[in-house]
C-alpha cells in the first residue's frame, strides 16, 4: 500500500509564512472539509492565536460544525483616545465663582459703555448757562453718581431675573449672571442695596424732586423690566421718558426751570434715536430666525421708520422755535452778542439730524454710542453746534 504525504499546509498556500519547524502536538494542521478548527501555524499580527474557518464570530457554533472558541477572553481597547475619553477631567470647574471674578462680573452687568448716556444731566445747566460754577458742577458730579447707581441697580435686576432666558440666547449668555460668573442672588442682592443707597442719599443730599424723580425712574424700568417691554408703543415710550428723565434731573436739583421747548427737543430727540435703534434692529433681523428683542417679530420696518422720521420732524421744530424764542431752558428773551449764534446753531443742529438719520436709513443705528463716537462726520458737526450754542449761552 502505497502512502501518501500530506502537504504543509493542507493544500492551502502558506502566503510566504514558515512553520519555523514547531511541532504540532499531534493536531493537524488543517481543517477537515466537515467544519473543524482550522488552527493557523502562523501568529495573528496582534499576538493572539489566529483562528480559521471554524468560529463563529460570536464564539458560538458555526452552523457547519465548528466549535466555540472561549479560550481568548475579548481585549479591552487600550488606545490613547479611548484612554482620554474615560478619563474624567484632571481640572474641573470650581463650584463657585472667585471672589475677584464676581467683582468683575457685577461691574461689567453694571454696563460701563451705557454711563455716558447719564451725561444728559448737565443738558439743562449747559443750555441755561450755569453749567461752569463749583456749587452746578459738585451737585451735578454727585446726581450723575447716584443716576449711574439707580440704572446699574435695574441693570443687575433684569439680567438676574433674565438669567434662564439669556442662557439659551446666542449673545446674552455671556452675560456675568447667566454664565454663571455672578450668582444670580448675588445679583438681586447688590441691585437691591445699590437702589436704596442711592435714592437714600439723593433724599439726604439733594432737593425733594431729585429723589422722586430717581424713585420714579428705578420703579418705570423695573416694571418695563418685568412687563412693560412687551407692550408695543409703550416699551418705545418708557425707554424715551428714561432720557428724557435724565435731561430733567440736572436742571431740578440746581433749580433750574425747564421750558416746554426743552423739553420737546429733548424728548423726541431721544425717541428719534430709540425708534432708529429698534428700526436697524428690525432690519438686521429681518429675514433670519429669531429676533434680540421679542417686540421685533411685532413692528414693522415701515411703522418704526414713520416713528423715527416723526421724531426727527418734532426735534428739529422744537429746537428751531427754542433757538428763536429766546435760548436757554426758560422762554424769557436774552441778548445777543457779536452774531447770532443761537440762530445758526440751528443749522448744526439740523445737520447732525440729517447724518444720524443717513446711519437710521441703513439700518445701522443699532448703537447709537457707536454712531456718535464713531463718525468723524457726526463728531465735528456736534462739536460746531456745542460751540455756537456755547457763544450764545456766554452772550458773545
Amino acid at each position: 500500500m502505497t502512502e501518501t504525504a500530506p502537504h504543509p499546509n493542507n493544500g492551502r498556500p502558506n502566503n510566504g509564512r514558515p512553520n519555523n519547524g514547531r511541532p504540532n502536538s499531534g493536531r493537524s494542521d488543517g481543517a477537515h472539509p466537515d467544519g473543524g478548527v482550522h488552527l493557523d501555524d502562523g501568529a495573528h499580527p496582534d499576538g493572539g492565536v489566529h483562528l480559521d474557518d471554524g468560529a463563529h464570530p460570536d464564539g458560538g457554533v458555526h452552523p457547519d460544525g465548528g466549535a466555540r472558541s472561549d479560550s481568548a477572553p475579548p481585549t479591552t481597547p487600550t488606545t490613547p483616545a479611548l484612554l482620554g475619553q474615560r478619563t474624567p477631567p484632571r481640572h474641573p470647574a470650581p463650584p463657585h465663582p472667585r471672589p475677584h471674578s464676581v467683582l468683575h462680573g457685577l461691574l461689567k452687568t453694571a454696563r460701563p459703555k451705557q454711563w455716558v448716556k447719564n451725561l444728559l444731566v448737565v443738558a439743562a445747566p449747559a443750555a441755561a448757562g450755569q453749567l461752569f460754577t463749583r456749587h452746578a458742577l459738585t451737585r451735578l458730579a454727585l446726581v450723575f453718581a447716584l443716576f449711574t447707581a439707580c440704572a446699574a441697580a435695574v441693570y443687575l435686576i433684569n439680567d438676574a431675573r433674565d438669567a434662564d432666558a439669556d442662557r439659551a440666547h446666542p449673545t446674552k449668555r455671556h452675560r456675568p449672571v447667566a454664565a454663571g460668573q455672578v450668582p444670580v442672588p448675588v445679583a438681586y442682592g447688590v441691585g437691591g442695596v445699590l437702589a436704596v443707597l442711592a435714592l437714600g442719599l439723593a433724599g439726604w443730599l439733594t432737593p425733594p424732586l431729585v429723589p422722586a424723580l430717581l424713585a420714579a425712574y428705578v420703579g418705570m424700568q423695573l416694571a418695563y423690566c418685568v412687563s412693560l417691554k412687551h407692550v408695543l408703543v409703550v416699551d418705545l415710550v418708557v425707554v424715551t421718558t428714561g432720557f428724557l428723565m435724565r435731561a430733567m434731573v440736572g436742571g431740578l436739583a440746581l433749580g433750574i426751570p425747564l421750558s416746554r421747548w426743552f423739553l420737546i427737543t429733548t424728548g423726541f430727540g431721544a425717541l428719534f434715536m430709540v425708534a432708529a435703534k429698534r428700526y436697524s434692529e428690525a432690519v438686521q433681523m429681518e429675514g433670519t430666525a429669531g429676533a434680540t428683542r421679542a417686540l421685533l417679530t411685532e413692528y414693522t420696518t415701515g411703522y418704526l421708520r414713520f416713528v423715527w422720521q416723526l421724531a426727527a420732524g418734532v426735534a428739529v421744530l422744537g429746537y428751531c422755535l427754542w433757538a428763536l424764542e429766546g435760548g436757554g431752558t426758560h422762554a424769557a428773551p436774552t441778548a445777543t452778542g457779536l452774531l447770532p449764534w443761537r440762530q445758526l446753531s440751528v443749522v448744526a443742529f439740523i445737520l447732525a439730524v440729517l447724518r444720524y438719520a443717513v446711519f437710521a436709513d441703513r439700518g445701522t443705528a443699532g448703537e447709537p454710542e457707536e454712531v456718535v463716537l464713531g463718525d468723524r462726520a457726526l463728531a465735528v458737526i456736534g462739536l460746531v453746534w456745542l460751540g455756537m450754542y456755547g457763544l450764545a449761552v456766554a452772550h458773545w
